[in-house]
C-alpha cells in the first residue's frame, strides 16, 4: 500500500523544486537513479516488444543437422522460466525509499526553518540603524555582557584588546 502511495507521489512530484531544496550530494545521487531507472524502463519496453517465438521450420529448410534444430526445439519447448520470490527486494527497496522520502522532508523542514531565520535576520538588518548612528550606550544596550567583559579587563590590568594590534596596527610611536 505505502509503496503505491509512494510511486503515486513521485509521479506527481516537482524534481526541480525538490533539487533546489536538497544538498548537492544528494540531488547528483537522485539525479543517477533517476537515469539509470527511466534507462532500464526504456530497456524492459524494448524487450517486451520483442518477439520471443522461434521459426524451427525455418532452420529445418536452412540447416542439414536436424537434430540439432529437434534439441533447440525440445530445449525452447520445455523452458519454464523460473519463478523468484522478490519480496525481501522489494521490502528492501521501500524501507530505503520510506527512509529517503523522510530524509527528503527532514532536509526540506531543516531548509525552511533556516530560510526563515534567514529572512528574519534580512528584515533585521534592513530595519536597523546605520552605524554612524549608533551611540555607545545603544550597543551596551544589545550587548550588556561588553560592559562586564569592560569590567574585568580593567580589575585585571588589562588595558588592551586582544587581536586590536594585529587587525589595526599599533599607533603608539613613542
Amino acid at each position: 500500500m505505502m509503496a503505491s502511495t509512494v510511486r503515486a507521489a513521485t509521479k506527481t512530484l516537482d524534481w526541480t523544486k525538490l533539487s533546489v531544496s536538497l544538498p548537492q550530494e544528494t540531488v547528483a545521487s537522485l539525479q543517477a537513479f533517476r537515469k539509470r531507472n527511466d534507462e532500464v524502463k526504456r530497456i524492459l519496453g524494448e524487450l517486451k516488444e520483442q518477439t520471443t517465438t522461434v521459426d524451427f521450420a525455418h532452420y529445418r529448410k536452412v540447416l542439414k543437422n536436424q537434430a540439432v534444430v529437434d534439441q533447440a526445439e525440445k530445449a525452447v519447448s520445455g523452458f519454464k522460466p523460473v519463478a523468484y520470490n522478490l519480496e525481501a527486494q522489494l521490502n528492501a527497496i521501500n524501507q530505503f525509499e520510506s527512509k529517503a522520502v523522510s530524509k527528503a522532508e527532514k532536509t526540506v523542514q531543516q531548509i525552511e526553518h533556516e530560510l526563515k531565520d534567514l529572512q528574519a535576520t534580512l528584515t533585521n538588518i534592513e530595519g536597523s540603524r546605520p552605524i554612524e548612528q549608533l551611540t555607545v550606550d545603544d550597543i551596551v544596550v544589545a550587548k550588556p555582557e561588553i560592559t562586564k567583559n569592560i569590567e574585568d579587563m580593567l580589575q585585571k590590568g588589562k588595558f588592551t584588546i586582544p587581536g586590536y594590534k594585529e587587525k589595526f596596527g599599533d599607533i603608539s610611536y613613542f
